[in-house]
């Protein structure tokens, strides 16, 4: 399993109700449903990824996450995870605002644009990044909204969304983002992950 859904897993008690947006294959959901017990629901857009769940004996619908999250009641789920898909949503506060309607707690987790790699290709080769958690192209890349770790702090405080635990995950090492080395971990960090309400 991916250092990332490690985190979210550890994040998440066990017993909880859990929508997943983006679930992919599964993976995150069978880890939760198995392991820890908990009641978790999947969103993917993708029909061959809907099928593997489905294989799985996961509860995942098809959908649009931009469409469909209008459908959930409010605070239905204990935990609503969104892992890496933000910056892709064509309009991410829309999403964002769902999320927090439909979850007790939200979990966010984005690639940091601002990590050190990113900033030194585009400075020295003047081309847009390709790193490992940004293996696309610019021109099939998923993502719209490129946001820094310290671009979502400042939009949540913004926005009066509170921010519970912000973590950072850099070569598979997580550690806290706080006040006080948010400048520095905005610079080497790859990957931002937050539980937000």
């Amino acid at each position: 399993m991916k250092k990332e859904f490690e985190v979210i897993s550890q994040i998440i008690q066990s017993n909880k109700r859990v929508l997943d947006i983006g679930c992919g294959d599964g993976t995150l959901m069978e880890y939760l449903k198995i392991k820890q017990q908990n009641d978790v629901r999947g969103l993917e857009p993708q029909k061959d990824l809907v099928q593997k769940c489905i294989s799985k004996g996961l509860s995942v619908i098809e959908g649009d996450a931009e469409k469909e999250l209008v459908q959930f009641p409010k605070k239905s789920f204990d935990y609503v995870v969104l892992s890496q898909t933000l910056q892709a949503f064509l309009n991410p506060e829309g999403v964002l605002d769902q999320l927090l309607r439909i979850g007790k707690q939200t979990i966010v987790s984005i690639p940091n644009f601002g990590y050190w790699k990113v900033r030194l290709q585009l400075l020295i080769k003047g081309t847009m990044p390709i790193t490992k958690s940004l293996p696309n192209e610019w021109y099939n890349t998923p993502n719209l909204h490129m946001c820094t770790i310290q671009d979502f702090v400042n939009f949540c405080k913004k926005k009066n969304i509170k921010i519970d635990k912000s973590m950072c995950l850099t070569n598979e090492k997580i550690s806290e983002i706080t006040n006080r080395n948010m400048s520095y971990k905005n610079i080497f960090s790859q990957l931002g992950i937050f539980l937000i309400q």
